[in-house]
């Protein structure tokens, strides 16, 4: 028989994360738990660090590699728990977080899904401040669901029977499979805020590759063009100048991010994603038309924009 709480956590050379992801888990207050660890075709010790622990709530499940979302679709195919939170290998909770998660959602019956604050350890720069996402459930809830992924997929307790009822992770995604998944469940049921940071999100090395951050974004934008496809009454609710903003436009931001950043890579296949659809204004196609251009010559072009704007006294800078 399940546990009342399934907790799935994909798992691919986590090894050297394991420990305090689990320790995490089984430090929680609440005791009716069930942790579904899936070795998806690790290479390292992962899978063996996980039959070590003597705890019978933990099961290990290995698979050959197929991606996240498959890895946790098995997981969830092996439950019949009422809720389910999501772990990742390298990720971690506060010992209350099942506790406080379940508690909104018993005292929220018509509620599918909790999420709460949470905190982001590793990043350069002050990035790490705890953060406390709003209250969602207002009337403008769906506009912000759809305009982007609103909490991380730690940090969230949802009723199984919304998940099956979604059809689980799109295998289709590889990273914006969780944002797709929310916006399926959380558009069309109440959901709950617990204003409490309870999960660490962990940042371990370097940086995402080029490739990764415009892989993300793009598929973040098909994500959202496929939920507005299978709802078509969004487009009456929303509008159309409205749906523009949020797909095409946060597209244009994350290239302009990319574009400041001097990653071209990056801020040169969204660019050329949103002229395709003949959105932006007159100063933004200023900024992605050389985008068109072979990388060296618009490499070339932003170091002699680079070495104008550096003989311009600033007060005559615009």
């Amino acid at each position: 028989m399940s546990a009342r709480i399934a907790i799935v956590m994909p798992c691919y050379n986590c090894a050297a994360h394991l420990s305090a992801s689990i320790g995490s888990v089984r430090a929680q207050t609440y005791p009716d738990w069930e942790l579904i660890v899936v070795d998806d075709g690790s290479t390292d010790t992962s899978a063996a660090q996980v039959a070590a622990i003597n705890d019978p709530r933990i099961r290990l499940i290995r698979q050959a590699n197929a991606g996240v979302s498959a890895a946790r679709n098995r997981a969830l195919n092996e439950t019949s728990s009422t809720f389910v939170a999501f772990l990742d290998a390298d990720d971690t909770w506060t010992p209350t977080f099942l506790e406080k998660m379940l508690s909104a959602l018993e005292a929220y019956p018509a509620a599918v899904l909790a999420y709460c604050g949470w905190q982001n350890i590793g990043l350069p720069g002050g990035r790490g401040a705890p953060f406390v996402p709003p209250d969602y459930e207002t009337p403008l809830k769906l506009e912000k669901l759809l305009g982007g992924c609103r909490w991380p997929i730690h940090a969230t307790l949802t009723r199984r029977a919304a998940i099956a009822a979604a059809g689980g992770f799109n295998p289709r995604y590889s990273h914006a499979e969780d944002f797709a998944l929310w916006l399926q469940i959380a558009s069309v049921a109440p959901i709950i805020q617990v204003a409490d940071v309870l999960a660490f999100y962990h940042f371990h090395g370097a940086a995402q590759a080029s490739a990764n951050r415009a892989r993300a974004a793009l598929q973040l934008w098909q994500a959202q063009r496929d939920y507005i496809a299978r709802h078509p009454h969004v487009v009456q609710q929303l509008g159309r100048p409205a749906l523009a903003r949020l797909t095409h436009g946060t597209l244009l931001e994350r290239g302009y991010v990319s574009y400041w950043a001097r990653d071209l890579a990056t801020a040169r296949s969204l660019f050329r994603r949103v002229m395709r659809h003949g959105y932006g204004g007159l100063r933004d196609w200023k900024y992605m038309l050389p985008a068109l251009l072979p990388l060296r010559w618009q490499q070339a072009l932003l170091r002699l924009t680079d070495h104008h704007q550096k003989k311009i006294p600033l007060s005559h800078k615009d």
